[in-house]
């Protein structure tokens, strides 16, 4: 898939939906999402940045959400968000508003969540995404938490392993549904960039190529009788990768690379 400028809107959309009910805790109708064409609405693939009106199951209310995905600490944040909440407030002065922003950096928080002045303070809500473990997601087994996935701190793992295991599951996940697949490696693009993981990516995208795609449905990687060495070397590769990430059971391994449980726990005793 070639870089894009723009993100289409529908799968902005949906990225807004998986975010509120997925990390911040919201139950959003996902059909009643609709992005909101503001001054400061940023559809740029390099910015993931969000302001969409939502219903809210829970609390059965509509209400305007603005996400900010940010990957550095920045002193003046507060400050910005106030911008951002000022625009969209005056803009829709009759609806509420929920503010989040989201951190992904590889530094330690150090952004406050306020900003105090004489007359007044304003506060926002923030997310560390070193908070959230990443396997929670990843046991969901959704395309939608797969995607969000991508932005968790993988704790020391193997970076290419990882963004590999997202983008193969997220492909069995969809079958034949190439469309959908698009939309989803789409977000998952989108939000790669903000952890600058184009590049592993890129080569995830490239590892698709090499898997026997007639076998998705099964999560297999063509590893049928007779088929060549060098066939059974890459599942043997792809096996030592999922060992290395440490997340999943010897059986799902097994399933995975289309090797038998005896061969992936011989592989662990070598490990």
């Amino acid at each position: 898939m070639g870089k894009k400028d723009v993100i289409s809107k529908s799968v902005l959309g949906h990225l807004a939906a998986d975010i509120a009910n997925l990390l911040l805790g919201f139950q959003v109708d996902t059909q009643t999402v609709e992005l909101l064409d503001t001054e400061h609405q940023r559809v740029e693939q390099r910015r993931a940045d969000l302001v969409a009106r939502m219903h809210d199951l829970g609390k059965a209310e509509d209400f305007i959400l603005h996400i900010e995905i940010q990957n550095q600490n920045e002193s003046l944040m507060p400050l910005r968000m106030l911008r951002y909440f000022s625009d969209i407030q005056f803009a829709h002065p009759q609806e509420r508003i929920h503010q989040h922003l989201i951190y992904i950096g590889k530094d330690k928080l150090a952004m406050p969540d306020c900003w105090e002045a004489p007359a007044f303070t304003y506060r926002y809500a923030v997310l560390d995404m070193h908070t959230v473990d990443c396997s929670l997601l990843l046991t969901q087994d959704t395309p939608d938490a797969l995607v969000l996935a991508i932005l968790c701190d993988f704790k020391g793992k193997p970076e290419q392993e990882m963004v590999n295991y997202i983008v193969l599951r997220l492909r069995e996940l969809m079958g034949e549904d190439e469309s959908g697949f698009r939309n989803y490696f789409e977000m998952l693009e989108t939000l790669a960039e903000n952890r600058d993981l184009q590049t592993n990516i890129e080569e995830a995208e490239k590892m698709l190529t090499e898997v026997d795609i007639t076998k998705f449905a099964s999560y297999r990687w063509g590893m049928k009788a007779g088929l060549a060495e060098g066939e059974h070397k890459k599942a043997l590769d792809v096996a030592r990768s999922l060992l290395q990430l440490g997340i999943l059971p010897d059986e799902e391994i097994a399933r995975v690379a289309g090797l038998s449980l005896e061969e992936i726990q011989t592989l662990r005793a070598k490990h």
